[in-house]
């Protein structure tokens, strides 16, 4: 007689979505269809031998997270395998073992597999329970500046390797490209590697064509299978609606501007040198900041509306001379920004700093005086200083100069990790895309226009205003409302109501 109980079925062959789908509803989450494409994307070309897999995905479209999982069905899948987890820096790729732990853990496919001895459920490694002995862990954390030799994998997987600090400059890029091409010598033969990131540069690791001009014939991943989701897809629709409809794609396009935009939710590598900055898209106006107080509260003001916070930066320079006439080197610039109520900016004055050669001061007194005078001027309530180079041992004398006049103002040191190109293009794209910044007419006359108009990343130019303005819309803002400062007379503390134009020079 025919045997009519059914069949029981072999776990392990569980399909990877069917293992994210159990995942999820234990989580008491539902399974979005990008997702769905994602992981059966991934087990498709894993079982077809496809060894060299490039997924991109827009941002928070949770490609981490599945990675994670599927590094658990693998492990489900294949006990003896051994895992690399390589990113940018070694919290990332840590991050990623804890999740992969979790899901070990939890998973009710795959909680056999935690071990019983505590030394080998690490933060950085772990060794799941497995018929062979081997000298590497199942699961293991590495950053790419560390030291690989003698390790090996089945299965490399290298999660945002690519960010702003390992390809804001050429000689980044180039380590990069010589650390990822010596993962061929630690993943063993028929091994695998996963690439899962965005594109940060123009240069970029994921690029889909040759780079010709730093030598490259074909593109760095060549033979890659790619998965490549932007957020808006061919048709001009959301990839995942549920979470990213359409307005709040276009909430994300203004606030991250047109550059971010397209590397890091559509995917496409950007230029650096396709970076312009248009000063036509701003807006200029010509009221001063007015202080008033009604009922005991102090409040600024431009052009009718209540400023909430402001920025001061202070990008320092020294040399002979009048720094608005020599253009031989860099300026020392102090640059005034306010934002409104409404989140719109103010870019209320820009300040080529001078240096009297005939004066008894010395320079760096001269320059934090006028600075004061500045700060004072705008009410403002700190000063970011650049300690980058010469600016080092200005905050302590500039808190100094502060003190002997009784202002208080603090001074904030200020140190620019990212190159400079990137963090003025990063500053002033989303906010000029979206014409949210305003600019007083006596900035225009300055030095500052012509600065944004013949700027150019990657080319050797004047850019001493338009990186100090950079710094003050990049800094965070301090809130007026709770910090502002006491002066001589505590102004905060009237009913009277009066308004002080401030319009005189210094």
């Amino acid at each position: 007689m025919p045997d009519n109980k059914k069949k029981k079925r072999d776990i392990n062959q569980v399909e990877f979505d069917v293992f994210v789908a159990l995942w999820n509803r234990q989580q008491n989450m539902g399974t979005p269809k990008i997702h769905v494409k994602i992981a059966r994307w991934l087990e498709r070309h894993y079982k077809a031998g496809d060894h060299y897999l490039l997924l991109m995905a827009f941002r928070a479209c949770g490609k981490s997270t599945l990675v994670g999982l599927f590094c658990a069905w693998l492990l489900y899948h294949n006990p003896n395998l051994r895992i690399m987890v390589l990113a940018a820096d070694l919290p990332l790729a840590r991050k990623m073992v804890r999740n992969v732990k979790k899901i070990i853990e939890r998973h009710p496919l795959t909680k056999a597999l935690k071990p019983g001895r505590p030394d080998q459920w690490g933060t950085d490694m772990f060794t799941i329970n497995r018929s062979q002995e081997m000298r590497d862990p199942s699961m293991l954390a590495r950053s790419v500046s560390a030291n690989m030799t003698g390790s090996r994998a089945d299965f490399i997987i290298c999660d945002d390797v690519e960010v702003p600090n390992t390809c804001d400059s050429a000689e980044k890029r180039k380590q990069l490209r010589e650390t990822l091409a010596e993962l061929e010598y630690i993943v063993v033969r028929g091994g695998s590697l996963l690439y899962v990131g965005t594109p940060h540069h123009y240069f970029s690791i994921y690029a889909s064509a040759p780079r010709k001009e730093i030598g490259e014939t074909r593109p760095f991943l060549y033979g890659f299978e790619r998965l490549v989701l932007p957020l808006i897809n061919a048709r001009g629709e959301s990839q995942w609606p549920e979470k990213f409809p359409m307005s709040e794609i276009d909430a994300i396009r203004t606030r991250t501007g047109p550059n971010k935009f397209a590397s890091q939710m559509m995917l496409e590598p950007i230029s650096m040198n396709q970076g312009r900055l248009n000063p036509d898209d701003l807006t200029p106006y010509n009221d001063e900041l007015e202080y008033q107080e009604n009922n005991g509260e102090a409040s600024l003001m431009i052009a009718g509306k209540k400023i909430i916070s402001a920025s001061c930066w202070w990008d320092p320079s020294f040399k002979a001379g009048d720094m608005t006439q020599n253009r031989n080197g860099d300026g020392s610039v102090v640059a005034c920004v306010f934002t409104d109520e409404d989140g719109h900016y103010y870019v209320h004055d820009v300040s080529y700093l001078t240096y009297d050669s005939q004066d008894q001061t010395d320079e760096a007194n001269q320059q934090c005086n006028q600075v004061l005078s500045i700060a004072s001027r705008y009410f403002m309530p700190a000063v970011h200083v650049e300690c980058n180079g010469v600016g080092r041992f200005l905050p302590s004398l500039l808190k100094r100069v502060f003190t002997q006049h009784k202002k208080a103002i603090s001074v904030i040191e200020a140190t620019s990790r990212k190159a400079k190109d990137i963090r003025i293009l990063e500053s002033f794209d989303a906010i000029m895309a979206a014409r949210n910044i305003s600019v007083h007419a006596r900035v225009l006359t300055t030095a500052f226009i012509e600065e944004m108009r013949e700027w150019r990343p990657g080319l050797s130019g004047h850019d001493d205003g338009l990186d100090a303005v950079a710094g003050a819309l990049s800094c965070e803002p301090i809130r007026l409302k709770s910090s502002f400062i006491k002066r001589e007379k505590d102004w905060r503390g009237f009913a009277n109501s009066f308004s002080v134009p401030t319009d005189f020079s210094v």
